[in-house]
């Protein structure tokens, strides 16, 4: 499940509804009911943040989904189980180093490829329309309008122009891959991670791109037409 990550650094009512405003108008569609993990390792002056529900209240408002806090610091314990919302240690480790005798394992690991289908959609993707690649790669052999959408759990390859919105990766696969022959999109996103129009490198405009994810950024680079 891929999810929206909110790294709190500190919160004040009224400057948190602002910048979260403005985060989720550039792309209101990608954050529409989107499931939310609340990140509170980085939070400063923790113990301020007495009540969490005006928090909650304001992410719901803009329709995102809290789901779960992470990382959250002993003296928001109680809060956060008040709050019905699941509560994830810092990290997998964690779990590990409170076992009593954990058991030893031989674990043999190999790489196993894994093939995914191909979706291919020879007509232009409309406005308003979405086309959905489920477990397999798209392939668009005409435009993608502005206002459509097209997603796939593999690589999004389009070749025609990109007006609308491209995700690629949708359920964490980040060897996913957009390609498309005259970028100007939207939006581009993979396995999560996302880039609006405003954000895009306007030397990347109306040429033959791909988009890749590179640790945790983006990255857009043109290639040969």
């Amino acid at each position: 499940m891929t999810l929206v990550v909110l790294e709190l650094r500190c919160y004040q009512q009224d400057t948190f509804d602002e910048q979260l405003a403005e985060i989720v108008q550039r792309a209101p569609q990608f954050f529409d009911q989107s499931p939310l993990l609340i990140s509170l390792a980085k939070l400063d002056e923790p113990e301020k943040l007495v009540e969490l529900e005006p928090l909650l209240k304001q992410c719901r408002a803009w329709k995102l989904q809290p789901v779960a806090f992470k990382s959250v610091p002993p003296c928001l314990l109680d809060a956060v189980r008040a709050s019905g919302l699941a509560c994830l240690p810092e990290a997998t480790s964690q779990l590990a180093s409170r076992e009593l005798a954990p058991p030893v394992v031989k674990t043999e690991i190999r790489e196993v490829p894994v093939a995914r289908g191909t979706k291919v959609i020879v007509r232009p993707v409309r406005s308003g329309q979405q086309v959905y690649a489920e477990g397999a790669d798209l392939v668009v052999l005409a435009n993608v309008s502005k206002g459509a959408e097209v997603l796939a759990d593999g690589s999004v390859h389009i070749y025609g122009a990109l007006r609308g919105r491209a995700l690629a990766g949708v359920r964490g696969a980040q060897d996913a891959r957009i390609f498309c022959q005259k970028m100007e999109a939207e939006l581009v996103s993979v396995a999560g991670n996302f880039l609006p129009s405003d954000a895009i490198d306007g030397a990347m405009n109306k040429h033959a791109v791909q988009v890749y994810l590179d640790g945790e950024s983006l990255k857009i680079e043109r290639t040969a037409q």
